[in-house]
């Protein structure tokens, strides 16, 4: 699916690209328009110290403002720094996907979460 127009965005440190994020539409069809799937990504030398915190607060101000009902996300059980940021910033868990993903040869757990926004 392609990222929502005006819905990305990149932090950079010192003209370095150290992390972006991005919502992305779960469905062309309309009774969906409001929902996104988002995601944020924070290079690991740059992880805690508030860029991932930065990144999250604008796509949520900015979905809100948008009218996107609805954030999505899918978080492997292990990422408890992700998950965490999440929590804070009003997500909550809806459920667990078992085994869904393959990484390094191993089966993993997802922990899928939304945010809700009142339109």
């Amino acid at each position: 699916m392609p990222i929502l127009p005006g819905h990305r965005w990149v932090a950079e440190i010192d003209d370095k690209i150290v992390g972006w994020t991005a919502v992305s539409p779960v469905s062309d069809r309309d009774c969906y328009r409001g929902v996104g799937e988002t995601s944020v990504y924070v290079d690991s030398e740059f992880r805690g110290r508030g860029v991932g915190k930065a990144l999250l607060r604008q796509q949520v101000t900015s979905a809100d403002k948008d009218d996107i009902w609805t954030l999505q996300t899918s978080i492997f059980t292990e990422n408890r720094a992700s998950l965490s940021l999440r929590y804070q910033a009003g997500y909550r868990t809806v459920g667990i996907r078992e085994r869904i993903a393959q990484r390094d040869g191993a089966w993993h757990d997802t922990v899928l979460l939304e945010r809700r926004h009142t339109v």
